[in-house]
């Protein structure tokens, strides 16, 4: 007897080479977020797994030089390993320097935010719960708190 929740969502080939830097075949480049309420400047996406036997998704976000993420927070954690370049992030209270190989972690209900701002695109790989819940944005009293610390304050403004 088969079980429909033991076959893959999408049948994938054992190999997907990479096709140059922060690109795989047959991964489609998609837009970041599709809601025009989550402000960023240039970040791509790729899902590069997601199969309901996971129960996670492991994606690859790009941002371009000068760009950013969505300052946001929710209730799901992601892991993040830096591919490519540098940068910095916001998570919490702490701003942090970036480089290839350095690990994030982000807990629940953290505000974080990813920055190319360091002259040369951020590439990061990004682990999440496949079913995980809606990011929310910071009003404007929850903005000010953060930009009273001097240290996010040049963060979200560099």
């Amino acid at each position: 007897m088969s079980d429909a929740t033991s076959k893959p969502s999408v049948q994938l080939p054992p190999l997907r080479p990479a096709a140059g830097p922060g690109r795989w075949h047959d991964v489609e480049l998609l837009a970041y977020k599709q809601d025009a309420e989550a402000p960023f400047r240039d970040v791509t996406r790729q899902v590069l797994f997601a199969d309901p036997k996971l129960g996670c998704e492991w994606r690859y976000f790009e941002v371009g030089a000068g760009g950013h993420s969505t300052l946001e927070r929710h209730d799901h954690v992601h892991a993040v390993m830096i591919h490519r370049g540098r940068g910095q992030c916001l998570v919490g209270d702490q701003v942090s320097d970036l480089g290839v190989g350095d690990l994030v972690f982000i807990p629940p209900h953290s505000w974080h935010q990813f920055r190319a701002n360091a002259g040369e695109p951020l590439g990061f790989l990004c682990l999440v719960n496949a079913a995980r819940d809606r990011p929310k944005l910071p009003d404007a009293e929850q903005l000010s708190q953060l930009r009273a610390n001097p240290a996010i304050a040049r963060f979200l403004d560099s």
